[in-house]
């Protein structure tokens, strides 16, 4: 978003013209603070350091999750998003992503094995209160960087260790060390419960390669409690995806919820 541009009359068109099997939207705490609005919850993602390791903020204004069979759809929904918005918001940033191995991760690990599902899936992802906000969500999304080369230096075991998972057979190892992925992002270990609506999608470009992550939450809280355990802020272990991967972007934003066929903007005032 361009500072002193007003964002009221683009965000006006991309709510009446926004169709809903185009993808998700999120709003940025950038776009509710330019229209002196306050989104119960929101707030701009956190930069954070552990051991030897940190997670880095790029917080947005605007964040769309696009959908389409090929690139082609891909483009023409953004130029038709980047004409509704118009002159106060400029595209910063966008990155193609695939489905891999039967969604699996890069790595070759299976991605998403927790997920909660059917009534589960919404109570950890739909916000069920406040006026304006019920039916909504927020999403917290970070793009990690691998280093495919040294991941693939290490014995089966050793990434075994890393993960806490066999990749062979995707079963759980019980004995993994306390720095194993799975420990670390075990959602069910937090007080309250920290269950998140995940999903990974590979991207790659000539020199690049990782994974865009997205959590969907009924509140950034239940994300926040678990990066934090990731990069070693409560016991200083670190989570031990760190040592061949690393993120490179973060945000939150706010999905807001749907009235008939559209976007429900009322919380920004619009």
């Amino acid at each position: 978003m361009i500072p002193y541009a007003d964002p009221r009359s683009g965000l006006k068109r991309l709510r009446d013209g926004f169709a809903l099997d185009w993808g998700v939207l999120g709003i940025g705490e950038p776009v509710a603070r330019a229209l002196r609005q306050e989104v119960k919850g929101l707030r701009v993602f956190p930069g954070l350091a552990g051991p030897a390791c940190s997670v880095p903020s790029t917080q947005q204004g605007l964040w769309c999750f696009l959908r389409g069979q090929n690139r082609g759809i891909l483009f023409d929904l953004t130029e038709r998003i980047r004409s509704l918005l118009g002159e106060a918001f400029v595209l910063d940033d966008a990155m193609d992503t695939f489905f891999y191995a039967d969604g699996r991760d890069l790595s070759g690990y299976e991605d998403g094995t927790e997920n909660p599902c059917d009534g589960a899936a919404h109570d950890a992802a739909v916000v069920r209160a406040e006026d304006g906000l019920m039916g909504s969500s927020f999403v917290a999304v970070q793009r990690w960087e691998h280093d495919l080369e040294r991941f693939r230096s290490y014995s089966s075991d050793q990434r075994d260790a890393i993960m806490g998972r066999r990749a062979e057979t995707n079963v759980e190892i019980e004995d993994a060390p306390a720095s194993a992925h799975v420990k670390r992002s075990a959602q069910e270990s937090y007080v309250p419960p920290a269950f998140m609506v995940r999903r990974s999608m590979p991207w790659q470009t000539a020199h690049q390669q990782g994974l865009e992550f997205i959590a969907y939450v009924e509140s950034l809280d239940r994300f926040e409690r678990v990066l934090r355990r990731m990069i070693g802020a409560d016991d200083g272990i670190v989570d031990g995806l760190f040592t061949f991967s690393r993120p490179v972007t973060g945000g939150y934003y706010w999905c807001p919820p749907i009235s008939g066929t559209r976007l429900n903007f009322s919380s920004l005032g619009i």
